[in-house]
């Protein structure tokens, strides 16, 4: 039975004398702070070190300050969220890359033509996929050692004339050896008619492909018609915002043996414009937006219209609202230093300024951005409106407010005069307030009834209680609208 003094031993052992040649043991977690830079706790030690720095790294991104005052800093920043500028990632479009990529396989290796139509609303990454795809496919097809496929991608607004497209075809054909007779387009159909030397397909991606509808639509039908020339080969993609120009013309060309497969790119929701925005501002080494502000911006843009051009635009906007801010708060701060000099109590108000970190987006620069994008026309006519007809609306939406649809003029003009009495505003006689209503009326913001005597006319508001309340707040009047 081991003894007292060998179990201490070799709980802790004893500390080595430089004479001592007892063999080395292994240290406790607690000692091997001190161990050597070559010793294998060291060792260790880094490695574990090293692996958590690497999966923090997200979080000292997080950590990291913005600093907008820098104007390299700043440039960056909207230049990673600028229309212009392509992502490194392409997100939440897989789907529908992965079936369009297929296709284009399919019809590259069997050396068979065919055509796809992809339709979608503005903003939804048709562009920035075909990008993608066209990339994809030259890669595997290098891979696959199959003959490279000749890319023509055609923004149809460009062309001055709709039936320049086949020219442009044309010139891709490197087995042309002289100029052929005819029209670019019967040199097309005589080519794919009959049996050519070449291996190489052609993929057509042909952007804004509605601007190719004529009035007889034939240029449109004629190019997925060289699709179905027993030689042709052309892979065709047509990209239009249009959801139902394939309702329109598919009819035609299923009758002419040439539809198209249709591939539909949805509007982006909440979620995947969160993403987006996301895997742009990784880029980043510093965060730039508070995640509410981020939050925000993607649950507007996708209950408006799921365009993500729009939701890149509002970012932008709001970090000049973060600008416009910064600028204030600079002239706030010469404006109490000035003071400060020849009254003793302002240094406390100056250090207030001097302690604002503005360093970030916040959820109420989002919201003047959202405010300044998808302001209503309404709106506008409502903070155009002379005081009094303003008023006349605040007391509409006063007397209004719950179960109440409608009332006569003359119960409306009572709310009318308290409101301007409360104000201190004189109210208008009850002609001039008829007359106003009129006014009103004739602009779709209140309906009036018939009625021989106007105290009895019918008034129904015709505005939504939130344009009202965002268009007049903050002016005087207002305030006692909302008591």
């Amino acid at each position: 039975m081991p003894s007292v003094s060998s179990k201490r031993r070799f709980r802790s052992p004893a500390s080595p004398t430089p004479a001592a040649a007892s063999p080395p043991c292994r240290k406790s977690p607690r000692h091997s702070i001190a161990a050597s830079p070559n010793s294998a706790t060291s060792v260790v030690r880094k490695l574990i070190t090293d692996e958590n720095l690497i999966e923090s790294h997200e979080t000292v991104a997080v950590k990291s300050k913005w600093n907008p005052k820098d104007g390299e800093q700043l440039r960056i920043v909207k230049e990673v969220l600028h229309l212009s500028t392509a992502p490194s990632t392409i997100v939440c479009r897989e789907e529908e890359q992965d079936v369009v990529l297929g296709f284009c396989k399919g019809s590259v290796e069997h050396e068979k033509a065919g055509s796809l139509y992809i339709c979608g609303c503005p903003g939804t990454g048709k562009s920035l996929s075909m990008e993608k795809v066209k990339v994809n496919l030259l890669n595997w097809a290098t891979e696959a050692g199959l003959p490279m496929p000749d890319v023509l991608s055609v923004n149809c607004t460009s062309l001055s004339n709709t039936s320049d497209i086949f020219a442009k075809i044309l010139g891709l054909h490197k087995t042309l050896g002289k100029k052929g007779s005819g029209t670019a387009l019967q040199q097309l159909q005589k080519m794919y008619s009959h049996e050519s030397r070449t291996k190489n397909m052609i993929l057509i991606v042909a952007d804004e492909l509605d601007y190719l509808i004529t009035k007889d639509r034939a240029v449109l039908h004629d190019l997925f018609m060289l699709t179905t020339f027993p030689f042709s080969r052309c892979i065709l993609i047509g990209v239009a915002n249009a959801i139902d120009l394939a309702d329109r013309f598919l009819p035609r060309l299923t009758a002419l043996n040439c539809k198209p497969t249709v591939v539909t790119f949805r509007a982006y929701t909440k979620d995947q414009i969160l993403r987006i925005l996301k895997e742009r501002l990784n880029e980043l080494p510093y965060t730039v937006f508070q995640p509410q502000a981020l939050e925000l911006c993607a649950r507007k843009v996708a209950a408006a219209s799921g365009d993500m051009r729009n939701a890149l635009s509002i970012c932008r906007s709001a970090i000049e609202m973060l600008e416009a801010e910064i600028r204030d708060s600079a002239s706030n701060l010469n404006a109490l230093e000035e003071k400060s000099s020849s009254e003793q109590n302002l240094p406390t108000a100056l250090d207030v300024v001097k302690k604002q970190e503005l360093d970030m987006v916040r959820i109420d620069h989002m919201a003047l951005a959202l405010s300044k994008t998808y302001r209503s026309p309404v709106v506008d006519t409502i903070q155009s409106l002379p005081h009094h007809q303003q008023i006349i609306l605040c007391s509409t939406m006063k007397h209004f407010r719950g179960a109440k649809k409608d009332s006569i003029l003359g119960e409306l003009y009572k709310s009318y005069a308290a409101i301007c009495k409360s104000s201190l505003i004189p109210p208008a006689g009850i002609m001039e307030f008829s007359n106003m209503c009129r006014v009103l009326n004739d602009q779709g913001l209140i309906k009036l009834g018939q009625s021989r005597d106007d105290k009895l006319r019918r008034v129904t508001p015709k505005v939504d209680e939130g344009d009202i309340t965002f268009a007049l707040q903050g002016i005087r009047f207002f305030r006692n609208c909302l008591q």
